[in-house]
């Protein structure tokens, strides 16, 4: 399948700035609303993997979820906002701007602007687990070394997923996390950490 077309010239694209050599998690989301969890996934990024930066890439919405009731982009920027207060956590929503929902041509549009800059693809086990049904996800895992933290009860569900298995070879030890952002990809580990119960669905239903 191919990527969908951008609303806008990318030249007229804001993103946080970037430089040349500079190690940029990538962490994306509805954020709908935004946790401790993500919080956790995102401190644990920054350290792991001695990270310049860590991104929260505010979508415009998940292409395998429905949107119905989906806050207004900007309500969602502030909540990860007033979430992640640490100088090295940066809030975007260039997604909108560039006109898709799917990371796989964020990541092309990213390493076209900044091909100097070493990208890392940021997401928690949860994620993992659905991998394989992303748009493109052979050619994110071929795009950017991955990141993957552990979540609470999807450490076995992720770690035995389709997507896992088919990137079994490009999986490197978690002692050696700190050079994934150098490694060629495919490349990608699996982070443990302390883990946070709380997830996006039951903080909306009240669970």
């Amino acid at each position: 399948m191919t990527s969908a077309k951008t609303h806008r010239s990318a030249f007229s694209i804001r993103t946080p700035p970037v430089w040349p050599g500079a190690r940029i998690g990538l962490m994306g989301g509805s954020f709908n609303p935004p946790h401790e969890g993500h919080l956790v996934v995102a401190r644990a990024s920054l350290r792991r993997l001695h990270l310049d930066q860590l991104w929260w890439v505010v979508t415009p919405g998940n292409p395998l979820k429905s949107h119905g009731g989906l806050p207004a982009t900007d309500s969602r920027i502030e909540a990860v906002e007033s979430l992640a207060k640490h100088p090295k956590m940066l809030t975007t929503a260039f997604e909108t701007e560039l006109g898709t929902p799917y990371t796989a041509a964020t990541i092309e549009f990213l390493l076209k602007r900044y091909p100097q800059a070493r990208f890392v693809w940021v997401m928690g086990a949860d994620n993992l687990a659905t991998f394989h049904r992303w748009q493109r996800w052979r050619d994110i895992a071929a795009m950017v070394p991955i990141a993957v933290i552990d979540r609470p009860g999807w450490r076995f569900p992720g770690l035995s997923s389709p997507a896992a298995k088919g990137l079994a070879s490009a999986r490197i030890r978690e002692e050696n996390a700190r050079f994934l952002p150098f490694r060629k990809p495919p490349a990608w580990v699996f982070l443990t950490t302390r883990l946070s119960n709380q997830s996006s669905t039951a903080l909306r239903t009240g669970a």
